[in-house]
């Protein structure tokens, strides 16, 4: 009897996005955190275990593995999409919502996992002394990436 094959991948993501023009929507404590959990059920439910979700007022972070299923720029679309959705459903005070139409995606090896992972965790604190496009500057700079500042704040 032969084995069934296997493919198997351990593909870590750091995805960041804000809300359009950095608006502060997501104030409240409980919207952020209804928020995180929505779109790490998302993320979930996209076959892309998440392992954090954070953020503050206008931006998130999402680090999760990427699924062998779903390109990255589909997993970060049907994120975008059903949480917008269900913000405005939620909220019909939030109906203007809306995320920018690009995002960041980092690798993370393994060995990073952890650091990422508290980075997340201590965004309300970080972002007292950072904007978030001094971090998004930051990150882009971090993993050699090349952007224009007259697309990259949509």
């Amino acid at each position: 009897m032969s084995g069934m094959p296997q493919s198997l991948s351990a593909v870590y993501v750091h995805i960041v996005f804000s809300t359009k023009e950095r608006r502060r929507y997501i104030k409240t404590p409980e919207l952020q955190i209804e928020l995180h959990a929505y779109l790490g059920g998302i993320s979930n439910h996209l076959g892309c275990a998440p392992l954090i979700v954070g953020g503050v007022e206008d931006h998130v972070h999402i680090l999760a593995r990427q699924s062998r299923t779903i390109t990255l720029a589909d997993r970060v679309r049907d994120l975008k999409s059903g949480s917008s959705t269900w913000i405005k459903e939620r909220n019909p005070g939030l109906l203007q919502f809306a995320w920018q139409g690009g995002y960041g995606a980092f690798s993370v090896d393994s060995a990073g996992v952890e650091q990422v992972r508290a980075y997340i965790r201590n965004q309300e604190e970080h972002h007292h002394a950072w904007s978030f496009q001094d971090e998004f500057r930051k990150l882009l700079k971090e993993h050699d990436l090349a952007w224009n500042e007259k697309y990259v704040w949509d």
